[in-house]
């Protein structure tokens, strides 16, 4: 499979909706309830890029994953941090894209000054057919580790799943 990796531009909303809207309406994974419109996508994706980095990943020339960096927390003091967000296509899971595409978004960040990575992840105290631990165990594999849970916090599909928060550290602090 050749594959691409190149800066996601607001032309490339609709499809990069296409593959969120699975997880919205399909799975546990984002805790929306709706999709949202492509229009709210689209000025989503603009305030993202006026700071940060969004990336897709093309798979024989057809866009089959994205990932962005986010404010963490939104004050001064977390500039050195941000939060990571990751969607593939769920047909495209499991086959290396994911990889690639964080360690990207990783690198970029890293050349910002970018010192903290975090990852707020959705995760089933028992998997179901809504959610289950491969977001986090993606994260981990790519050398993230678990900096706290809040138990029972989201609510979709009229169950209670927990949610995480993973960390990477990939500058010196000083």
């Amino acid at each position: 499979m050749d594959t691409t990796i190149r800066n996601a531009t607001p032309k490339d909303a609709e499809r990069i909706l296409e593959i969120y809207a699975y997880y919205v309406e399909h799975t546990a994974v984002s805790f929306e309830y709706t999709v949202p419109t492509l229009s709210e996508f689209q000025n989503r994706m603009k305030k993202t890029l006026e700071c940060y980095p969004y990336l897709v990943i093309e798979a024989d020339g057809r866009i089959q994953g994205y990932a962005y960096a986010g404010s963490f927390i939104g004050r001064a003091a977390y500039r050195h941090s941000c939060e990571m967000t990751i969607y593939l296509d769920h047909r495209f899971q499991k086959q290396g894209l994911g990889r690639k595409l964080y360690e990207a978004l990783e690198s970029r960040l890293k050349e910002m000054g970018f010192l903290n990575l975090y990852a707020c992840i959705g995760v089933p105290e028992t998997e179901d057919e809504y959610l289950n631990r491969n977001s986090a165990d993606f994260h981990a594999h790519l050398g993230y580790t678990k900096a706290g849970t809040f138990h029972k916090c989201g609510y979709k599909f009229h169950r209670w799943y927990d949610m995480i928060w993973m960390e990477k550290i990939i500058g010196a602090h000083q």
